[in-house]
């Protein structure tokens, strides 16, 4: 007996075929490359890409779902099942030489967004991701800046990826249907900062100031870090909201600090 979808894991197992081919297109898996899937689900990625690469690693949190997809390997152990949350997995640890990784999923809702900056902390390792997101979380991150779903998210994924959204899927692709829509992302880690970043700690604690008080405008938002000649500095006006500026002019003022 298969097992069932677990609410209180954001579980929604993928079935639509249409949609699995057209998932394993985007990802264009070469025999030699080596993939992490996050989180197995029943193995509707799982099973297309084992046909296609040599080695497959699975992170999956549900011990049900553990041992469901491990009897899915043909026996020649080119499919490694991680029990382990990948909330907390070392993913840079499955680097083997200067191979890098290639991450795939349909990512839980409910942790998708703490699960991108997990993954992002472990870039060097990534050669890209394409990852299933709600579509809500998605439009965050190809977000442009001025608009309501440009935020923290954007900024820190965009100093250091190229994002871009591949296709939306309907609720219908699902057992149990969602309630809301999803979108297949590719994301492509960049060797070094698409911008100048002088320094990744005081970068990221003051893009979350900004957007903390994202309806404030700079000057006050900023008061007691930057003075209103310092933010002129940058050819910024002080009377500008934050949640206006690209992130390169975010990354020019966290580099006065």
């Amino acid at each position: 007996m298969r097992p069932t979808a677990r609410k209180q894991l954001g579980q929604h197992f993928l079935h639509d075929p249409a949609v699995i081919a057209k998932i394993i297109r985007e990802i264009a898996p070469q025999r030699d490359d080596c993939i992490v899937e996050i989180g197995g689900g029943l193995g509707a990625l799982t099973a297309p890409l084992l046909e296609r690469i040599d080695v497959l690693h699975v992170v999956e949190v549900d011990e049900r779902l553990a041992e469901h997809l491990e009897g899915l390997d043909t026996g020649d152990g080119h499919l490694m099942v991680h029990r382990a949350d990948a909330l907390k997995f070392d993913f840079a640890s499955l680097r083997t030489g200067s191979r890098r990784l290639r991450i795939v999923g349909n990512l839980p809702y409910n942790i998708s967004t703490p699960l991108l900056f997990h993954l992002l902390e472990q870039r060097s390792a990534l050669v890209d991701l394409h990852v299933m997101l709600q579509k809500e979380v998605a439009a965050r991150i190809v977000a442009k800046p001025g608009t309501k779903d440009y935020g923290r998210l954007t900024v820190m994924l965009a100093a250091w990826m190229a994002a871009e959204s591949c296709f939306d899927v309907g609720p219908g692709a699902f057992s149990p249907p969602p309630r809301v829509w999803s979108t297949v992302l590719r994301l492509t880690p960049q060797p070094e900062a698409r911008f100048p970043i002088a320094d990744e700690k005081a970068f990221a604690n003051f893009v979350r100031r900004v957007f903390s008080m994202r309806r404030k405008t700079l000057g006050r938002a900023l008061k007691g870090l930057l003075t209103p000649t310092q933010i002129e500095s940058q050819g910024i006006d002080p009377a500008t909201r934050g949640e206006t500026l690209a992130p390169a002019q975010l990354a020019a003022l966290a580099s006065l600090l």
